[in-house]
C-alpha cells in the first residue's frame, strides 16, 4: 500500500506526463457521480476546495502549480470548484486560470458571501450585494453555480438575497455553511426551515458528529452537502504518520492514506461532493483516485473508524 509520500514520490519528475497522459486517463475508472437532491443534476463525488494552501500559492507571484491543479482537475474528470471572497486571492487566481485554459463553462463554481462576520453580527445588504457582485467579476461568470452564506453569517439577511438572486436566474444552487460545532444547532433550525441546495460542513474519519443528526436531515430535507476539510487540514497525515494502509483498504480500492480517507466520506450517501484543498497536481491526482472505484460498506466504514481512533491523537 502507498503512503501519501510514496505517491508523491511516484508522480514527482514524471508527475506532469503522468497526471495528464491521455491514455492512462482512458484507462481509469470513471469518477462516481451524485445527484444534487433538488435537481438531479450529477456532480462527481470529489472536488477541489481553495483554503489552506491553494490560498497561500493564490497569494504569490508563481501561481503554475495551481494551473496545474486546475488542469488536473477538469482533465481527470472533476468539476466542482469550492472558494470564498475569504479565502484572499483564490477566487481572483483560479477565475483568471480557468479563463486562460478556457475552462470556465467546464467548472462548477461554488463560491461563499459574507461580510457579518462569525457569530450574531448584522450584515450590511448593500455590502453583501457588492461582495457577490464582485465575485461574478472574478468568477468571470454571468451566473454562478452555487452561492452560500459563509458560517451562517446573519441567514436572514444573507440568504434572504441569495433567494432573491436565484429567482432572477443570477444563481443556479443556494445554501449555507458552517464548520462550527457550536453552530449545528443553528445550522439544523435552517436546514429545516430554509428552501436549500446545499449545505457546507466539515466531515472527516475522526470527526464524525455530523453523522449523528445533520448528514441524516440532509437525506430528509433533500438537501446537497459539500464536505469541507476531510483530512483535518493535515490533521489525520500527522495521526497515520508513516504507518502503511491497513490491508482491509484493498477491499474497496484504496492505495493511499488520502484515498481511505476520503471513500470513507464519500461512502455516507448524504454527501454530494467533498472538496479538499490543495496546491499540487499530484495531490489532486491522489484525490480525484478517491472517489473512483468501490466505495466501502456500512460495516467496513465503522472498522476503519475504529482503526483511525485507535491510534493516538495528532
Amino acid at each position: 500500500m502507498l503512503t501519501r509520500r510514496d505517491w508523491l514520490t511516484l508522480t514527482a519528475g514524471a508527475g506532469a506526463a503522468l497526471a495528464f497522459d491521455p491514455i492512462r486517463l482512458l484507462a481509469q475508472q470513471p469518477l462516481i457521480t451524485r445527484a444534487i437532491p433538488s435537481s438531479g443534476e450529477k456532480l462527481p463525488v470529489v472536488g477541489l476546495g481553495s483554503s489552506a494552501t491553494f490560498s497561500q500559492v493564490a497569494r504569490s507571484e508563481d501561481v503554475t502549480a495551481l494551473r496545474d491543479v486546475l488542469k488536473a482537475l477538469i482533465d481527470q474528470g472533476g468539476t466542482v470548484f469550492d472558494t470564498a471572497p475569504s479565502y484572499g486571492a483564490s477566487e481572483e487566481v483560479a477565475g483568471r486560470i480557468a479563463a486562460e485554459l478556457g475552462i470556465t463553462e467546464k467548472v462548477f463554481w461554488a463560491t461563499k458571501v459574507n461580510v457579518a462576520g462569525r457569530g450574531s453580527g448584522t450584515a450590511d445588504p448593500a455590502a453583501a450585494k457588492a461582495q457577490i457582485e464582485a465575485s461574478f467579476g472574478k468568477l468571470k461568470k454571468p451566473k454562478i453555480d452555487l452561492i452560500q452564506v459563509h458560517n451562517l453569517g446573519d441567514v436572514p439577511t444573507q440568504l434572504g438575497i441569495l433567494k432573491e438572486m436565484k429567482k432572477a436566474g443570477k444563481v443556479r444552487y443556494i445554501g449555507v455553511t458552517s464548520t462550527n460545532k457550536s453552530q449545528y444547532a443553528e445550522l439544523q433550525t435552517v436546514m429545516r426551515n430554509e428552501p436549500l441546495d446545499f449545505i457546507g460542513v466539515d466531515y472527516a474519519i475522526d470527526n464524525r458528529d455530523v453523522e449523528q443528526s445533520i448528514l441524516p436531515l440532509a437525506q430528509e430535507r433533500k438537501i446537497g452537502v459539500l464536505v469541507y476539510v476531510p483530512f483535518g487540514r493535515t490533521r489525520l497525515f500527522t495521526r497515520v504518520g508513516q504507518r502503511a494502509v491497513p490491508d482491509f483498504a484493498a477491499q474497496f480500492g484504496a492505495k493511499t492514506w488520502a484515498q481511505f480517507f476520503l471513500k470513507y466520506v464519500i461512502a455516507h450517501p448524504a454527501v454530494t461532493c467533498v472538496t479538499p484543498a490543495t496546491s499540487k497536481a499530484a495531490n489532486m491526482a491522489d484525490n480525484l483516485a478517491g472517489g473512483r472505484g468501490t466505495l466501502p460498506d456500512e460495516a467496513t466504514r465503522k472498522k476503519m473508524a475504529e482503526f483511525i481512533d485507535a491510534l493516538p491523537s495528532a
